[in-house]
């Protein structure tokens, strides 16, 4: 059994073994706690980093996306912009195209009413040529020899008795906004009245009454060197109502009754106009083709020649 003293002197021996386990068990104890603050430090502050890099990401989507709308939004107004421009130059074109139009029926009329005066201006009968200040000789008297029994009598060279005039109608006809005259035949003068009456119609833009002069006209004066204008007139009225059947009708009234006149061109050309405005874009250009083959060198060939080069 040891000693009391034996015992004393093992505790002191084993003393320092025991005070340098304590601490070595103390530091690992501070070092496991160390550890464990710096990483909950370091965990909060990826935490953080990590909340600052989306916060970052967030508002450069969010910047983007306000750029592009508002890029988007300045192509809207230049678009609009260029629109309303557009629309401007369309509307002035148009007036003008319009002006144009007006201008050139305007002169084509006049220059087709004083063709037609001249076409149809009486020409005067020559002077019988005499010798100054002599009297021309009066015809010789007809022989007053009998006839022989059964043979037939001379033809009379004198007075006629007068033919009785025709049963008397009325002079004026009214058409929607004036009174023209009736086309009275075998009266030149009715005749280029009645004419110019329907034209100045046409003109002023009356377009129902031109009509309905015009296919009077053409009734009463089948013959008449102003005939095929007439026809030709009466298509381009009803084009300028809208009625482009109508108008392909008439026109081709015009070819088919007066297949020489000089209006069979401009006839072709109004024909495939009114086609192309009936949605017929086939039979328009057929048309055209066929105006340019057989009148090469008019001016509706030319007009024609246009058209087709812009379809």
């Amino acid at each position: 059994m040891l000693s009391r003293f034996a015992i004393g002197r093992l505790t002191r021996a084993a003393l320092p073994a025991l005070l340098f386990v304590s601490v070595s068990a103390h530091a690992a104890l501070f070092d496991d706690e160390e550890a464990r603050k710096r990483i909950e430090a370091t965990n909060q502050r990826l935490a953080q980093i990590q909340k600052q890099f989306d916060d970052r990401i967030a508002a450069l989507e969010s910047q983007l996306k306000s750029q592009g709308l508002i890029e988007l939004f300045n192509q809207v107004e230049l678009l609009k912009a260029e629109a309303a421009r557009l629309r401007g130059q369309i509307e002035v074109l148009t007036y003008e195209l319009a002006e144009a139009q007006k201008r050139q029926r305007d002169l084509y009329v006049d220059l087709d009413s004083r063709m037609r005066r001249m076409e149809t201006a009486p020409v005067a009968a020559p002077p019988v040529a005499g010798a100054p200040g002599q009297a021309v000789p009066a015809p010789a008297p007809l022989s007053t020899t009998a006839t022989p029994a059964g043979a037939a009598p001379p033809p009379t060279f004198g007075p006629q008795p007068p033919v009785p005039a025709p049963t008397a109608g009325p002079t004026t006809i009214i058409v929607p906004g004036r009174t023209v005259p009736v086309p009275v035949p075998g009266d030149a003068g009715a005749e280029q009245r009645a004419y110019d009456a329907a034209l100045d119609l046409f003109k002023s833009g009356n377009y129902g009454g031109a009509i309905a002069s015009f296919a009077a006209f053409v009734k009463a004066y089948p013959r008449s060197p102003l005939a095929p204008s007439a026809q030709y007139w009466l298509g381009n009225a009803q084009f300028a109502q809208k009625d482009f059947r109508g108008a392909i009708a008439s026109q081709r009234q015009l070819l088919a009754t007066y297949p020489d006149s000089q209006k069979v061109p401009d006839a072709l050309l109004n024909i495939a106009t009114s086609q192309f405005e009936l949605g017929d874009g086939a039979a328009s250009r057929r048309t055209l083709e066929d105006l340019i083959a057989r009148f090469p060198q008019s001016d509706a060939a030319t007009k024609a020649r246009q058209r087709l080069a812009i379809r």
